[in-house]
């Protein structure tokens, strides 16, 4: 009986080691060796480890799978395209540009200066005086090339054809007015006796026959008024009016004022252009003094319309983004390139406690084995 309990011990024992070892090799040789070993130019069986062999595949498998069922468009909408992170996505926005844009210490010219442009009033000062320069040499030109009827419009030239009678009217008018008036008298008088003192004795016997200056002078009123009223003089003075603007339409400005004095009117302008503008006061003062309620229409109106857009961008482009950026191709790259013993610690850091079972278990049946080995021996 001792001799059958002695054999039993010896084989669990031969067992136990045996299977134990045995797995623990296995275990091993999934990693080890790292790099293929030669022995007269042959490579030795099982070298490298199984998982250094197959690095390569199963890093594209890893690819793979990261690519069919992790980093799938479908989680990259559930997780990013929701209606949660697009509320935190606009009330983010909306605070920094309450924070940031609307802020009461920050002049629009400190936003001038953060962009690059330090001098900014000046930048500005110097292209009003430039616009100005270049619109006042343009009018010039205009002035001195074109005639009058280029530079009204149609229907002002129309007015002014239509306008002549009237003013012709006005004239004759306002011309037998005066001569009627005491006014128009004294001045009648005036002529006459001028004309007769000029003409030395002739004259004052021309007045001793005529008589007192007065009643040539209302004789002349009365003709003045027949020639202000007749019908061939409102002609004359009409057919005058249309041929002076027939000349005038078809001069130019300087042909009748002569050359213009363009410099000074140009510095008047900018001067008062820039005075009026008062560019470096308007610049020394926020955004928010120009636009109290800018962020709350921002927030109202815009930042929604614009989130919502790039959310819809966003997601119609999803897929394309993904293909550009490869990720499987990426996965496979990265793996591919860890040091074998950063892959080893990952693979044991994982399964680290299953493999030392499997060692256990290797012990355990093999003791077994060596059990029944033993019991079997015995018998036979």
């Amino acid at each position: 009986m001792l001799d059958l309990l002695w054999k039993i011990v010896v084989m669990a024992v031969i067992g136990s080691v045996i299977g134990g070892f045995t797995n623990h090799i296995a275990i091993k040789m999934l990693f080890r060796p790292l790099e293929a070993k030669y022995l007269f130019g042959w490579r030795l069986p099982f070298t490298p480890g199984i998982i250094p062999k197959r690095r390569g595949a199963i890093a594209e498998q890893l690819g793979k799978t990261v690519v069919n069922y992790l980093l799938t468009p479908e989680m990259f909408r559930k997780k990013f395209f929701n209606a949660d992170n697009q509320q935190k996505i606009e009330a983010k926005a909306n605070e920094l540009i309450q924070q940031y844009v609307f802020a009461e210490d920050k002049t629009l010219n400190d936003w001038l200066k953060q962009a690059g442009v330090a001098d900014a009033p000046q930048l500005i000062e110097q292209k009003i005086d430039t616009v100005i320069d270049q619109q006042v040499m343009h009018f010039k030109n205009v002035l001195s090339k074109d005639a009058i009827e280029a530079l009204l419009p149609p229907s002002w030239t129309e007015k002014v054809d239509a306008k002549i009678p009237e003013v012709s009217s006005y004239i004759l008018m306002r011309g037998d007015d005066y001569f009627a008036s005491s006014e128009g008298y004294l001045t009648i008088k005036g002529l006459i006796d001028n004309f007769l003192e000029s003409k030395g004795t002739l004259g004052g016997m021309v007045q001793m026959f005529l008589g007192d200056s007065d009643s040539i002078v209302l004789k002349v009123q009365k003709e003045i008024h027949n020639f202000l009223v007749a019908p061939g003089t409102f002609n004359m003075v009409n057919n005058i009016l249309i041929t002076e603007w027939g000349k005038l339409r078809v001069q130019t400005v300087p042909q009748i004022l002569g050359n213009l004095d363009f410099t000074s009117v140009t510095r008047n302008i900018q001067s008062y252009a820039k005075k009026e503008l008062a560019i470096e006061t308007h610049l020394d003062k926020p955004l928010v003094h120009y636009w109290p309620k800018g962020a709350q229409h921002l927030a109202d109106k815009v930042v929604p319309q614009v989130v919502a857009v790039g959310f819809e961008k966003a997601e119609a482009n999803l897929e394309t983004a993904i293909a550009r950026l490869d990720i499987e191709e990426l996965v496979r790259e990265q793996v591919d390139t860890f040091p074998l013993e950063v892959l080893e610690k990952l693979v044991l850091g994982i399964t680290g406690r299953e493999l030392k079972m499997i060692t256990v278990l290797g012990f355990v049946l093999g003791g077994f084995i060596g059990i029944f080995q033993g019991i079997i021996s015995y018998f036979m």
